[in-house]
């Protein structure tokens, strides 16, 4: 038998609870997942075994596509930026670094993302570092001390190099070589967060583009460009490699 002094401590600790469980509930922030589609050509990037046409109509094949996101912000209508990614590795070859996701997302109005393609120089002059940054994902020059920014190796019939290979480590950060490149992309209409808010967003990466616009890539003559002295070729074509859409998944 429950005495009477158990069961009014049994409905002291439950009244305490509930208040405690709708408040922890009204308090739930709005989140954020992007998710990023490589493609070529319209193609989804399958690596090793499909075979492209660059611009220049020179057939290759893509065995490695690595990247940094850095910095990443969504951009409210007033201007203001929220920082929801300070860095974030991208691997064709892992499924789970082609999502990235953000929550406790501020209340607002927000029209556009932003972010780097690269590693900013605060971080290139860490030294070698943890996390995303580790070098043991293999973007990290020991000879050059900094960071690959995007890594595209791959093959061509039409490549002058060794084994008709394609070799593209783009990096670099100080003057006249900075490879460092701000991308900043609106949103079709305003994405508007309050209070238990879930939205999506795709985002393409169209490696097309970044072999072709407004630089072309001619395989024969610059199948290897590895070194901060001839990254920029490709660094300058980042503004078109990236094309964002309001995802159709949208929670609220």
């Amino acid at each position: 038998m429950i005495k009477k002094s158990e069961y009014n401590l049994g409905l002291m600790v439950l009244f305490t609870i509930i208040p405690f469980f709708f408040f922890s509930q009204s308090k739930k922030a709005a989140s954020l997942t992007i998710d990023l589609h490589h493609e070529v050509n319209k193609m989804a990037l399958v690596l090793d075994d499909s075979t492209y046409i660059n611009s220049l109509n020179q057939s290759f094949t893509i065995s490695k596509f690595n990247y940094y996101i850095s910095q990443v912000n969504l951009v409210k209508s007033d201007n203001e930026k929220i920082l929801i990614k300070d860095y974030h590795f991208v691997s064709e070859e892992e499924k789970s670094t082609k999502m990235i996701k953000a929550d406790e997302i501020p209340e607002g109005e927000y029209t556009s993302i932003e972010f780097i393609l690269g590693v900013d120089s605060s971080a290139n002059c860490s030294g070698v570092q943890s996390g995303d940054l580790d070098p043991i994902y293999g973007m990290f020059w020991t000879w050059n001390t900094g960071y690959i920014f995007l890594k595209l190796e791959g093959n061509s019939s039409a490549s002058s190099a060794t084994g008709n290979t394609l070799e593209y480590h783009i990096g670099g950060y100080m003057a006249p070589t900075n490879s460092i490149r701000k991308i900043r992309l609106d949103f079709d209409s305003t994405l508007i967060f309050d209070k238990k808010t879930k939205k999506h967003l795709d985002l393409k990466v169209k490696i097309d583009e970044l072999l072709s616009h407004p630089n072309s890539i001619d395989f024969s003559k610059d199948p290897v460009l590895n070194t901060p002295l001839q990254s920029k070729k490709i660094a300058d074509n980042y503004q078109y490699l990236f094309e964002l859409k309001t995802g159709k998944k949208d929670v609220k």
